[in-house]
């Protein structure tokens, strides 16, 4: 059986930009991190208020995937943003997207969601699955965020058979299939 090679370069470790903790550095989380440093420079984040690196297990048919998330963003306590990477293209990761921001809080769906590349984003409405924002600078920045979060929507999290159908779109939008 042939051994599969890795397929992302290894340049060593680096430190996380938000908690210091010490990561593998490849290509993908030097991008990762680089939206962190956005949140905190450019989009005038506290620290504390976004938490990188959540993580959704599924099992489904026998496939296990862990799904993550890049960073969530909270205000006043209550996640209302998560953010997504993935190379490539946006479209391809809307739906998985919304998906985890239905059912990663079991107390509410999380409003926004966030895909990104690294170069480009799309703002997502997670209620009604539509594209509110193109571009990086459509995430909005802490003080537009602390005046929109009134007029965000946290609905209940979804049913049982409904937060399910959620977790199989992130279990096969998510599966690693890689090259051998």
């Amino acid at each position: 059986m042939p051994i599969p090679k890795p397929h992302h370069l290894i340049y060593g470790t680096l430190i996380d930009f938000l908690n210091g903790e010490e990561l593998t550095d490849t290509d993908d989380e030097r991008i990762r991190q680089r939206l962190s440093r956005m949140m905190v420079e450019t989009k005038d984040y506290p620290r504390e208020s976004l938490v990188p690196r959540l993580k959704i297990e599924t099992l489904f048919s026998r496939c296990f995937v862990t799904s993550t998330i890049e960073l969530a963003a909270s205000l006043h306590e209550k996640k209302f943003m998560i953010i997504r990477y993935g190379p490539g293209s946006l479209v391809s990761r809307e739906r998985a997207a919304i998906a985890a921001a239905r059912v990663l809080s079991p107390k509410y769906r999380i409003p926004l969601a966030v895909v990104t590349n690294g170069e480009d984003a799309e703002l997502l409405d997670t209620r009604t699955g539509k594209i509110i924002g193109y571009g990086l600078h459509s995430i909005p920045n802490y003080p537009t965020a602390l005046k929109i979060l009134d007029q965000l929507e946290f609905l209940p999290p979804p049913e049982a058979m409904r937060r399910e159908r959620e977790l199989r779109i992130l279990n096969a939008f998510d599966v690693e299939r890689c090259c051998f």
